[in-house]
């Protein structure tokens, strides 16, 4: 029968787990499978956000011989912040082995290597809460916070970069006025590319994360039907797949997206009469730093995205405990781009 004398062997190692882990193949969520955070690997515990405001000007006529306009050098500003750290562990017992035989075609280590695969890359596995935290600190993000489990905010990125939050956009979708919808549209993508300056290219898309009650009414507005009602790709009009329940179709130069959260529907989550725009595909705005681990290999190494590192009970050899860590930061480097709506009465 299976004994703790296993976890000794090579596979149960930090190196070997570690490794295990950056090959696993995660079920990314709806922020994550839009890949708008780029990666940095930092070497330290803290990071550094240098701001510099260049601003075009139009230059004055002056005479031959004049001198000339002098150009005013941008101030840089540089802020620093601390990497937090998400940290989730599993213990296997002694007694929870106690049954484990060597039968069949299984050998006793790999029944022991199963067990330990379900529990740390399983559906509900530490890596799955790890992942599931991740979407809910993106969707802080493309919102302008970082925040904590309980919705404590650790930063506001726009106190920290001295940003005032656009006002709120109203949309009477009550109302179902026609040709209302595509100026609010137009206001928001205005608005969005000119604060945006050099990150706003023309392969960027503004995607709108809507709650439930907000899409439901905006796919019923008078505007939305009539876009879609002669275009030969208006399946949702008819039932089909976009347009429906958290699926997303293009109106106004916009994607609309009903997010889906969790299955709580309270813990990550777009209000019912919310919704969240944001820019994809605009290099720079938003970034995950990802500092080191804390273990002596990893010190002053480029920082990865998940470390596993077992844990053994060295004085009574009762249980084995994998510690799974993440030390990520989402930032929105620019969030005078981020805008917010609401469905109005």
């Amino acid at each position: 029968m299976a004994s703790l004398d296993i976890f000794n062997q090579d596979p149960f190692s930090t190196v070997s787990l570690t490794a295990a882990v950056d090959k696993y193949p995660y079920q990314p969520q709806t922020l994550g499978e839009l890949g708008i955070f780029d990666d940095d690997p930092i070497r330290t515990t803290a990071l550094v956000v240098e701001q510099r405001q260049g601003q075009l000007v139009v230059i004055p006529l002056s005479e031959r011989g004049e001198e000339g306009t002098q150009r005013t050098t941008e101030k840089r500003q540089a802020r620093y912040f601390e990497v937090p750290r998400l940290r989730h562990a599993d213990t296997i017992y002694a007694n929870e082995l106690q049954n484990i035989r060597a039968f069949g075609t299984e050998s006793e280590l790999m029944q022991v290597q199963d067990e330990v695969a379900r529990r740390l890359a399983g559906p509900t596995g530490l890596l799955k809460n790890i992942e599931y935290t991740w979407e809910f600190q993106r969707l802080a993000a493309v919102q302008g916070k970082f925040t904590d489990a309980d919705g404590t905010v650790k930063y506001d990125w726009f106190q920290e970069f001295g940003i005032t939050p656009a006002t709120e956009v109203g949309f009477n979708l009550a109302a179902a006025t026609a040709n209302s919808l595509r100026p609010l549209c137009n206001q928001i993508t205005r608005s969005m590319a000119r604060k945006a300056q050099g990150a706003f290219t023309p392969s960027t898309k503004i995607f709108a994360l809507c709650g439930d009650a907000f899409y439901d009414a905006f796919v019923n507005h008078p505007d939305v039907i009539r876009t879609f009602v002669n275009w030969s790709d208006a399946v949702e009009i008819r039932g089909g797949n976009s347009g429906g329940a958290f699926q997303a179709f293009e109106f106004g130069g916009i994607r609309w997206l009903n997010y889906r959260g969790s299955d709580d529907n309270a813990t990550i989550k777009i209000a019912d009469d919310k919704v969240k725009f944001f820019p994809v595909g605009a290099p720079g705005i938003f970034r995950r730093a990802l500092a080191p681990g804390e273990s002596f290999q990893w010190v002053n190494t480029p920082g990865k995205p998940v470390y596993v590192v077992p844990i053994m009970d060295r004085d009574r050899d009762e249980w084995w405990k994998m510690e799974v860590s993440s030390y990520p930061l989402h930032i929105c480097t620019r969030p005078e781009v981020l805008f917010s709506g609401r469905s109005e009465a």
